[in-house]
């Protein structure tokens, strides 16, 4: 016993050591802040850290593992922010919602997070000023493209600043703690859509309800003693339901990706990537001339989609993903090649490429 209360002091010792130090560093980052604000610079640089998480992670020979790390600072970081300038980051709501567990991973908890119904209500707050950032889905592995995310860019002159790639976990939360006793499901168009084969196999007969959003949905479910909904953990937490039934999708690998997106354009991380947009002339062989380029210079492209342009019959919009920064000498060069071939082009940015969280 005595040996346990011995580690217990040391522990005791460090823990009060690391408050030291982090009240160190924030009395440096409030005089960062001070500086900027003069220079009337930026505060958030998601830039800067990647820099910071990249170089911690990468120190790290420790016994602490690096996802654990990185949460942490996270939030340090976030908190580091709000010392600076509060954050305020518009996401599609409620809170609980998939887009708001992406925005928390992305900002942490300091930040102040805004819901908001609508994807193009997203953009409005940022656009206005609401808002300096704003999150919104734009692919699921499964489901494919979010379509109305990529209309929206048409008329936006925001950037996309930052990707998000959040592995999605969908469980069956309800307040009865026997499934068999649920009887209605409620969940987003997708999260049924995901979660159709186990529904099938586990839950036949239930009857299952679209709601606006997965959080919508367990708010039903706590309202209603009989009710389940398919959402989240956050949603359990947030809505004090208990969890069913975990990794219920039937695909394992189900991966949603999410844009940052404001009026800022960030620096070279040596790590990017860039998304446009173009329309093409109507005639043989369009698409592929305007494809040569990328052929040629080697540029990976990770993504193309197509979109009926709204404003002409038979005229589409390409949206384009490419490993590589629009400062990256090739990534210039193919870009300005591509204008000869396009009636329209649009750079939506170049961003830290995102990894699964």
């Amino acid at each position: 016993m005595a040996d346990l209360d011995k580690l217990r002091k040391k522990i005791d010792a460090i823990d009060d050591e690391i408050i030291s130090l982090l009240s160190r560093r924030a009395e440096v980052v409030i005089e960062v802040g001070n500086i900027k604000r003069a220079q009337k610079s930026r505060f958030y640089k998601p830039d800067r850290e990647r820099q910071i998480l990249e170089r911690l992670t990468s120190q790290n020979k420790g016994l602490f593992p690096n996802d654990a790390l990185k949460a942490i600072y996270r939030e340090i970081l976030s908190a580091s922010v709000s010392l600076e300038e509060p954050l305020k980051v518009s996401c599609l709501g409620p809170l609980a919602t998939y887009t708001h567990l992406a925005a928390l991973r992305h900002f942490g908890s300091s930040a102040a997070f805004l819901p908001v119904d609508s994807i193009k209500q997203v953009f409005e707050n940022v656009e206005t000023g609401k808002a300096e950032y704003g999150v919104v889905p734009i692919e699921n592995s499964n489901e494919g493209v979010v379509s109305h995310t990529l209309d929206m860019f048409v008329d936006s002159e925001l950037q996309v600043v930052a990707e998000i790639i959040l592995e999605i976990s969908h469980n069956l939360l309800s307040r009865q703690i026997d499934r068999a006793k649920i009887k209605k499901i409620y969940s987003h168009p997708q999260g049924l859509a995901q979660c159709r084969g186990w529904l099938e196999a586990n839950m036949p007969g239930v009857p299952a309800a679209e709601s606006t959003s997965t959080a919508r949905a367990a708010e039903l479910a706590a309202k209603e003693p009989l009710s389940a909904a398919i959402a989240g953990e956050i949603a359990a937490r947030m809505y004090d339901l208990n969890i069913l039934e975990r990794n219920i999708q039937d695909n394992r690998k189900n991966v949603t990706r999410f844009l940052v997106i404001s009026k800022e354009f960030p620096q070279r991380t040596g790590n990017d990537k860039t998304s446009v947009m173009f329309s093409i002339k109507h005639k043989p062989g369009a698409l592929y001339e305007v494809l040569l380029p990328f052929k040629r210079a080697k540029i990976n492209l990770t993504k193309i989609e197509s979109r009926p342009s709204k404003r002409k019959a038979w005229e589409y919009i390409f949206f384009v993903d490419m490993e590589g920064h629009i400062g990256d000498r090739k990534i210039r060069k193919a870009i300005d090649s591509l204008k000869e071939n396009c009636l329209y082009l649009k750079i939506l940015g170049s961003y830290p490429q995102g990894k699964v969280s």
